[in-house]
């Protein structure tokens, strides 16, 4: 993506020339990452469907041990989130060797610490089915068992493949990720459907395939990544010297925004505890709900991996008018295209609740939570998500972790308590809860943003 000039449909302005990207650069970033992002949980939806065969024990197992592994991914995808502000910095002013370096940094920092991760998930394995998924039945257990034994190896995989798409994303090339996305994807739903359908294996039948695409993925993404025709390849060595001064730069934005998705998680998992004590029809309603909810705001989930980017390259730059003008275009197209996929899935919920079979009562509380999720977030996700990514990528990233640790554990945990459990709203109180976060978020992020304290950030 080249400099060039604005075009006349982009007049912000009217004396400003040499804006960074065109509409072009932008739909070949952002579109190529909403259909990466879409088969991803649109395999996830398949699978809780899938995994539905085997009874709604499975699928509340499976979401469970799900939550926790979102929690663990957190930590890595969040060091590549910094290691892509800092390439971006360095890309925008032009420093493409000390971006490479940035790069291969973050690349074996991540790869390393994900194995330490998937060694923590099997040392606390009993703590976690035990103790903190609070008070399931023995057969939903079971099938959490069964799924995080196997899950938990594909960790460093996922996290070599997450690597590698942030490298590609933060140079505006997001169709390689697509497409090995695709296939992992594939194998996966291919893979899972031959084992539940044709060899009638239970929860194995999708943790295998899961394992065998993201150990797929991983291996194509680092053949892809050595090749030196891309700007930010990495060397062909196994041998590693780790720049600690890198690294730390990396950690400054890393840190801040792991920490924050660790605790956002963990705020989840207490949440998705009082969501047990209401029953299994309550943990598969959440569970399904969370799937559609997650697929109506995919739009913006896949444009914010972007923007990082983006936002990083203006403020590498120096310039901040650009950083604040693609914030605001950012944000129009996140409303638009969210706007579209979640009336498309209200539109359709009457037939998503039958492809699925569920219960009566189960079906009536996923009805419920997908369609008030989707026209809250058609208001509020954007200022509550997308906002404060201009304020990472700058270097600015420990005020979005302060308000999403306050608001997180003073409203959706506190609040989802006094919701669900004193006023008797059951599952829907812990939502609602999850909507409060939202707008608190919003008074927030917007003031920080008008301020422009975000502003006097900058990494390198």
């Amino acid at each position: 993506m080249e400099p060039i000039a604005l075009s006349k449909n982009e007049s912000v302005t009217a004396n400003r020339k040499g804006y960074l990207f065109t509409n072009r650069d932008l739909l070949r970033l952002f579109l190529p990452l909403t259909v990466e992002q879409g088969l991803e949980f649109l395999v996830g939806i398949i699978s809780s469907v899938m995994v539905a065969f085997v009874g709604e024990a499975a699928v509340s197992g499976v979401s469970l041990v799900e939550s926790v592994m979102a929690l663990l991914i957190s930590l890595f995808a969040a060091l590549a989130t910094g290691g892509a502000v800092i390439a971006g910095q360095y890309i925008g002013s032009k420093q493409v060797r000390e971006a490479r370096d940035s790069a291969q940094q973050m690349f074996w920092f991540v790869s390393v610490i994900s194995v330490v991760i998937m060694l923590v998930v099997y040392a606390l394995k009993s703590f976690i089915l035990y103790t903190l998924f609070g008070q399931i039945s023995d057969e939903v257990r079971h099938h959490a068992d069964t799924y995080i034994m196997i899950v938990s190896l594909s960790i460093p995989f996922l996290a070599i493949y997450n690597a590698g798409a942030a490298i590609f994303r933060t140079t505006g090339n997001a169709v390689i990720s697509m497409k090995v996305a695709m296939l992992m994807n594939v194998i996966n739903v291919a893979g899972s459907a031959l084992l539940l359908y044709g060899f009638h294996m239970g929860t194995e039948g999708v943790a295998i395939p899961t394992l065998v695409s993201r150990i797929v993925a991983a291996a194509i993404i680092i053949v892809v990544v050595i090749n030196p025709d891309y700007m930010l390849h990495m060397k062909k060595s196994l041998k590693h010297k780790f720049d600690w001064k890198l690294i730390k730069q990396i950690l400054r934005i890393g840190i801040p925004f792991g920490l924050e998705n660790s605790l956002f998680f963990i705020g989840r998992i207490i949440v998705l505890s009082l969501v047990s004590s209401f029953g299994t029809a309550a943990i598969t309603a959440n569970a399904i709900g969370g799937s559609l909810a997650i697929f109506q705001v995919l739009p913006g989930v896949a444009i914010n991996l972007g923007m990082t980017a983006i936002i990083a390259r203006c403020v590498g730059a120096g310039d901040y008018a650009q950083a604040k003008y693609y914030t605001r275009k950012i944000m129009a197209i996140v409303y638009a295209s969210q706007l579209v996929f979640i009336s498309l899935i209200i539109a359709l919920l009457p037939l998503i609740m039958k492809v699925y079979g569920l219960s009566e009562e189960t079906a009536a509380l996923t009805h419920e939570i997908a369609l008030w999720h989707g026209i809250i977030a058609i208001i509020l996700w954007p200022f509550a998500y997308t906002l404060p990514v201009t304020f990472r990528a700058s270097g600015d990233a420990k005020y979005p972790m302060a308000i999403g640790i306050l608001t997180m554990f003073l409203c959706r945990v506190v609040l989802a308590y006094l919701l669900g459990v004193h006023f008797h709203m059951g599952v829907f109180g812990t939502w609602i809860a999850m909507f409060a976060d939202w707008f608190v978020r919003l008074v927030c992020f917007t003031y920080r943003y008008v301020s422009g304290k975000w502003m006097r950030y900058r990494v390198i």
